[in-house]
């Protein structure tokens, strides 16, 4: 079985070489594993090795689960200057197009890999103020959705979590939660995950599969926690039971899952999509408040529309009229109709009393 180094105990032994740079194994296949061995293992970055279920003596290992326990970033040690946040996004969405082919093509998910890329971004995004966070969806285009989508789904739901006071472990196994959610969309059939028109009602029951997909491609990942799994399997299931593919509903929905759902939505209302137009951020907030209690864990939507609306001041918009207008303030109980000013003539407007207007775009 596929453990995690971290899960490694002496006495377990290993059934496959743990090859490095050179044709020779740095552990051999058939060690019996010491501390010693573990701590070279470590110190080569291997992360994933090949081990039996039995001891050396013939009891049954058992490994630890890896119950969203993650090491803070301090503790690391990396020093690296990183590129800027937009390019690592970019970069982490061409990576993402890269393995979502390959799995396409039948590979398995390389967790090590994805840690690799989204760890250090998940990290940067949750440190963020937010504005970058809330403004993925202005790099989104309708030919790479599916790419743009999963990971900025992950930046998202991470972000969320760490602000509705997740502990580090927790947030990071969302993120990577849902930067895998859609990962069972490489089992769709392309001409249904690239149809440029709405889907018929068997199409989308073709899709609906996608959670179960997903979930088969992660668990056997001993590295990414059981809750990070059953969030996969349950990000499009809703409390009033109508979501799938199990149908369940209220406090049978793990709580991980409550936040992607909620992010999963709000990035893909904000997006541009296939077959449907982008929403402006305040228009789709004001959406999911006023139609989607219910369905949606309050907390959750409490906590987006919080984060998404507390930086706003200061950004340009453009209103259902047309006319261009920058938001001045924010009010606690209004905060997807904020206090406005038009450019062209200086006027104020306080959208709550104007319910014939919305804001219709938001400009980066």
């Amino acid at each position: 079985m596929r453990v995690a180094t971290s899960q490694l105990e002496p006495g377990c032994l290993l059934t496959k070489d743990v090859m490095g740079r050179t044709n020779r194994p740095i552990v051999p296949k058939n060690t019996t594993l010491q501390p010693v061995h573990i701590d070279v293992l470590q110190k080569f970055n291997i992360d994933l090795v090949e081990i039996s279920n039995r001891r050396s003596d013939g009891s049954l290992f058992i490994a630890s689960e890896n119950t969203d326990q993650e090491d803070p970033p301090q503790k690391r040690g990396l020093v690296e200057t990183p590129l800027p946040f937009f390019e690592s996004y970019l970069a982490a969405v061409q990576e993402y197009k890269k393995w979502f082919i390959s799995w396409q093509g039948g590979s398995p998910v390389n967790i090590s890999e994805i840690r690799k890329v989204m760890v250090p971004l998940l990290e940067r995004a949750a440190d963020s103020a937010g504005r970058e966070v809330f403004s993925l969806h202005h790099y989104t285009s309708s030919k790479d959705y599916i790419y743009h989508h999963s990971v900025a789904m992950g930046l998202l739901s991470s972000y969320v979590a760490r602000k509705m006071e997740y502990n580090y472990g927790e947030w990071i196994q969302v993120g990577l939660a849902g930067f895998l959610a859609d990962s069972g969309m490489a089992k769709i059939s392309e001409r249904i995950t690239w149809k440029d028109s709405p889907l018929t009602e068997q199409e989308y029951e073709k899709v609906k599969n996608h959670p179960t997909y997903s979930y088969r491609n992660v668990e056997k990942i001993s590295s990414l926690s059981n809750h990070a799994k059953i969030a996969i399997l349950q990000h499009h299931e809703r409390l009033d039971g109508t979501g799938y593919p199990l149908g369940v509903s209220q406090n049978k929905i793990h709580p991980f899952s409550q936040i992607i759902a909620v992010c999963d939505m709000y990035h893909a209302m904000t997006s541009e999509r296939m077959y449907r137009r982008k929403q402006s951020p305040y228009k789709v907030l004001e959406e999911i408040l006023q139609e989607q209690f219910g369905r949606y864990d309050h907390k959750v939507i409490s906590a987006l529309v919080k984060e998404m609306t507390s930086y706003s001041t200061g950004t340009n918009i453009r209103l259902s009229d047309h006319r261009e207008a920058e938001v001045i303030f924010v009010e606690e109980a209004n905060p997807t109709r904020p206090l406005v000013r038009i450019i062209d003539d200086g006027q104020i407007l306080a959208l709550k009393e104007q319910l014939d207007l919305h804001i219709e775009e938001v400009y980066e």
